[in-house]
Formats: structure tokens, C-alpha cells, sequence
């Protein structure tokens, strides 16, 4: 049989197909576990869809290698007929950029980077810009019709469950009293004030979400409802969020992954868009579970920033790290990590390790404390767009993945991740009231992800960052375990005063043994900021905080986490 582009095409797109009905199945599954409160299920099915891709791009990329079209696929120069006959077969579809983006998988798949062209598969999209729309509906309107209390009983009463409100008449007047705090007057006198809200609703972790917009006489504002339902009790409408800052930090980066029925992607992330302008459309695609597709969008953001500015590659401002070496360009909101060829002496890891941690955070429940990051293999930049000494650092500390070629530098391996203030600086300019709010936050951090199994283990400053909201988020990821490996230990007494003045400890220290009796001194410099740190979050120094988290998760508890201000 002749080699053929469309039916190897055809094959790809088959494959592309059975992913999405196996992504389609663990997503539609949140409802049913949102009502059940199966709350590890819940977490278990996140960590199956983020690995789904990746097993489904390897079993066809060794399925085509094993084919009797296997001579013609892995010869690079036949990649731009069988392009072409894809673009045919995705012309029509409603998921289209996301077929594009699994070819691209497929392709860097079977071929090495350096044969990455927009002749072999999609650097840039092949999508239009425009279109016309599905006419698959994606939102519902609710109007008011001068009654605040009837539009929020038909929003209501459109989303039952099957598990009860546990106070609908409660419910009601608290999305009420909210519209008042939130909205102005004379929007809330509007005859036609309409909520349009997503048909499908949101599912993440222990909450479910239903999201849209207010509108009143041209203008706009969020509008969030969290649902939390209590085991026993029922479901309950937590409160409402108008506030865009707040929505904002519900679709963080920081978070995990939305479990959401998409049926026209791009319209999803384009009616988002309209309620979060300030977020790129990489973040929204990454939000609703679409990481590979955040991915394509990040990258095509990175190369046209690149040809269209001048700023070049700089160090990355704060303490240098003893595991990554990390870089960023001035003009774009974010930081290039890289691995160094050799760590601390104080750093007992290998690089295979920090691989591992930093794909472990990839799939874990990051409970808005943990930046999400993307893996890259073999970016190429030009020489020109290095500030000097910028490169002659990466040269020096990362010969083995920063590699000259001429006038291009190739980056072999690196995580992307956004840029935030490290905290040691935010916090040397920070007014009395700033510092008080990030030592609070900090402390929040540190406790948020405890209660999500997650023991950061270099806790210092430096390795926290400050995002544009005022939040603490941790970044550094090296020495990262899970809480319940860790083994907390109280410092025991000395049995005479020459124990408590040697230089070496008295009592024996295990490979994971902790002492958290030793955080004041080890984590605060600044005694002002130690005093500070100790009457908010006091608790953190003692072995028994640490050890009752670890017990309440190996019970099986998912502890509550929320993405919001709670009111």
C-alpha cells in the first residue's frame, strides 16, 4: 500500500479523538463526585487528566513508529504533506487549536526540536483569528425584571443538584445582600440587570463554581458563585464574588486545574477573557484543564514578544539559588529556570530529583501557594538577546544546558514560571502595613500548603514570591516533600549546659527529621519580623501543629482550602 499523508493524518486526528473522549470522561465525572463528596476521588481525577496527555502522545507516537507507515513518518521532509492533510481534517472542528497543538506533540514526538518548522507542524496557529460562532450555547441569561430576589431564585433553581441546598431561603438573601454591596444603585433598579453565567459549572477540589458576568446598561462585573456542600448538610452557596481581582485570583496560576465541560474551547476562553482582561489567553486555556494548549499559547507570546521588542535576558533579581539558576526577560511577566551542573555543597539531591519534585508540583493540588510552571526542551534565542554577564553566568553554572551555537543559544531543558518580588526584597521596601500583610500571607502560605500535604522544606524568604494581588506563593522547588513523610520532632533537653554550647547537636538527626522549634532563627534575620511572624503564626513552631495535620490527612481528610476572601 502506497504511503499515504491524509491516512496517517487521519491516524493522528483518531488518536486526538480518543484522548478527548478519555479527557471528556474524567471531566464530566466532577458532578457526581462534587455531590458524593468523594473529595480524594476528586483529587485522584485531577492528577489522571494531567497525566492523560502525555500517556495518550506516547502510545501514538509508538503505535506510528510501529506501523507500516513508520519508514515514511520518521522521514522529517513528508511532515509538510501530512500538515496539510490534517488542516483539511480540522477545518471544521470546534476543538480545532487543540488539534493542532497534539500534532505538534506528536510530531516534537517522533522528531528532534531542531526540525521544528511552521512547514512541519504549527508553530503558529493555522486558525483564523476570527470565526463565526458555533451556535452551540455556552452561557444562559437570568433577568431581573425588578426583582433581585426572583433573579437569584432562577439561578438557583436552574442548578439543583442531586444533594440538597442545605438553606436555600439563606442562600437567597446572601446573594442578595451582596448584590447590594456589589453593585451601584441604579444597576440594581435596572429592569433588564441580567446575569449570564457559563452553562456548565466549574469543579475544582472540594468546591464547585458557577461563573459569568452582570450585566446592567453596558456595563459589566464578574459574577462567582462558590459552592461548597457539606457532607450531611447539603450544598451551599459560600458567597459572592463581583470583585475582578478576586475572580482573578480563583483562576490564578497558582491553582490547580478546573474540571469544566468545554464543548467550543476557544469560546470559553473568550467569554473568560471578557471578565479577566488582564489575564493572557494561555493562563485561561491552562485554567480549564488545557495545559498543553497554555503551553502553545505561552510560547507563540514568547516569540512575538521577542520580535517585536528589545529587551534582552537578564539575571533574575534576588539570592542567587544553589539548585537553579534562573533568568528573565525585563518586558515579559516571566522567569526562565534552569538546572546548574553542580548544586551547594548543602544541597543533598541530584538533578533527576529536582526534575521529579518540580513535575510532582505539576500534578499536585497547589492550593493557589505553588506557582505552576511549563517544561521546555531545546529553546533557541539569539546571542544578542543576552545581556552579557547574564550569559556568561549560564555559560558558567549550566555549561551542560546552556550550549553556544554560533550566534543562537540553545536552552536544552528549562521550566517557565511567572515572575513575582521575592519576598526578602518586597519586604525591604515594604510600608509597616505591607509587611504585616505578608507575614500574615506568608504564614497562611505555609500552612495552606501543610494542609494540602505539602512540606515546602526550605521555607527561608527568598523562596517565596509576592504576586501582583499581594499574595505569597512559594516557588522554589528542590527540596518539596509530602508533609506526611517528614517526621517533626520536639528538640529534646539537654542533660548538662556543655550540651547547649557545643557547636554540634546533642541529639541524634535523621534524614528527614524537622525541628520546628528552630524555624524563628533559621527563617528571620530581621528580630522585628520574627517578633511579628511569632504572634501570628506562633503555632508553626511547634513539633504537635505539624504532627495533627499529618494525622488528619492520613485519616483520609482533605483539608479546606479557599481560593476567596470568605465573608
Amino acid at each position: 500500500m502506497p504511503y499515504s499523508p491524509k491516512r496517517i493524518a487521519q491516524n493522528i486526528l483518531d488518536q486526538f479523538d480518543h484522548y478527548r473522549d478519555e479527557f471528556r470522561s474524567i471531566t464530566s465525572g466532577a458532578r457526581v463526585r462534587f455531590e458524593q463528596a468523594r473529595w480524594n476521588d476528586i483529587q485522584s481525577a485531577s492528577t489522571a487528566r494531567i497525566n492523560l496527555y502525555e500517556d495518550c502522545v506516547s502510545s501514538t507516537g509508538q503505535n506510528l513508529h510501529q506501523s507500516a507507515d513508520a519508514e515514511y513518518i520518521l522521514d522529517v521532509s513528508n511532515w509538510p504533506d501530512i500538515r496539510k492533510a490534517y488542516i483539511t481534517l480540522i477545518d471544521q472542528r470546534f476543538d480545532d487549536e487543540l488539534a493542532e497543538t497534539w500534532f505538534n506533540s506528536i510530531f516534537t514526538s517522533l522528531h528532534q526540536h531542531d526540525q521544528i518548522s511552521d512547514d512541519t507542524m504549527f508553530v503558529h496557529s493555522s486558525r483564523p483569528v476570527t470565526r463565526p460562532p458555533s451556535r452551540i450555547p455556552l452561557t444562559r441569561g437570568f433577568i431581573s425584571d425588578g426583582s433581585l430576589d426572583g433573579l437569584v431564585r432562577q439561578i438557583l433553581d436552574e442548578h439543583s443538584f442531586d444533594a440538597p441546598w442545605a438553606n436555600f431561603e439563606r442562600d437567597c438573601k446572601m446573594i442578595i445582600e451582596h448584590l447590594h454591596k456589589g453593585l451601584p444603585d441604579w444597576a440594581q433598579k435596572d429592569r433588564g440587570l441580567t446575569v449570564e453565567l457559563i452553562q456548565s459549572v466549574f469543579y475544582r477540589n472540594k468546591g464547585a463554581y458557577l461563573v459569568g458576568r452582570v450585566i446592567s446598561q453596558q456595563e459589566q462585573w464578574p459574577f462567582v458563585l462558590p459552592l461548597i456542600h457539606h457532607e450531611h448538610e447539603g450544598i451551599s452557596v459560600d458567597t459572592l464574588i463581583t470583585d475582578e481581582s478576586q475572580v482573578s485570583i480563583i483562576f490564578s496560576f497558582t491553582r490547580s486545574y478546573f474540571m469544566v465541560e468545554a464543548a467550543v474551547p476557544a469560546e470559553m476562553v473568550a467569554f473568560l477573557k471578557q471578565l479577566l482582561p488582564s489575564k493572557h489567553i494561555a493562563e485561561l486555556y491552562t485554567a480549564i484543564g488545557f495545559y498543553k494548549q497554555g503551553k502553545s499559547e505561552f510560547y507563540r507570546a514568547l516569540i512575538a514578544h521577542l520580535a517585536t521588542s528589545e529587551d534582552r535576558f537578564i539575571m533574575a533579581p534576588g539570592v542567587r539559588g544553589m539548585v537553579m539558576s534562573v533568568f528573565t526577560l525585563p518586558g515579559f511577566n516571566t522567569v526562565f529556570k534552569i538546572i546548574k551542573d553542580k548544586f551547594a555543597p548543602s544541597k543533598n539531591i541530584d538533578r533527576a530529583t529536582v526534575i521529579d519534585r518540580y513535575r510532582l508540583v505539576k500534578r499536585h493540588d497547589r492550593v493557589g501557594r505553588l506557582a505552576d510552571t511549563q517544561e521546555f526542551a531545546d529553546f533557541r534565542f539569539p546571542r544578542e538577546r543576552f545581556d552579557p554577564e547574564c550569559l556568561a553566568e549560564l555559560l558558567e553554572v549550566a555549561a551542560s544546558t546552556v550550549i553556544e551555537e554560533g550566534d543562537v543559544i540553545l536552552v536544552r531543558h528549562c521550566w517557565t514560571e511567572r515572575r513575582m518580588t521575592p519576598l526578602n526584597i518586597y519586604l525591604e521596601s515594604a510600608s509597616e502595613t505591607q509587611t504585616q500583610e505578608a507575614l500574615l500571607d506568608y504564614g497562611k502560605a505555609i500552612k495552606e500548603l501543610a494542609a494540602a500535604n505539602i512540606f515546602p522544606g526550605d521555607m527561608l524568604l527568598k523562596n517565596f514570591g509576592v504576586t501582583r494581588h499581594g499574595r505569597v506563593v512559594f516557588y522554589d522547588y528542590d527540596e518539596i516533600s509530602y508533609l506526611t513523610e517528614v517526621n517533626f520532632r520536639d528538640i529534646p533537653e539537654a542533660m548538662y549546659p556543655e550540651q547547649e554550647m557545643a557547636s554540634e547537636p546533642w541529639y541524634s538527626v535523621g534524614p528527614n527529621d524537622v525541628f520546628p522549634e528552630e524555624f524563628p532563627v533559621f527563617l528571620f534575620a530581621d528580630i522585628r519580623h520574627r517578633k511579628a511572624f511569632s504572634s501570628m503564626h506562633g503555632n508553626l513552631f511547634e513539633a504537635s501543629y505539624w504532627k495533627g495535620l499529618q494525622e488528619r490527612i492520613k485519616d483520609g481528610q482533605v483539608l479546606d482550602v479557599f481560593p476567596y476572601k470568605r465573608n
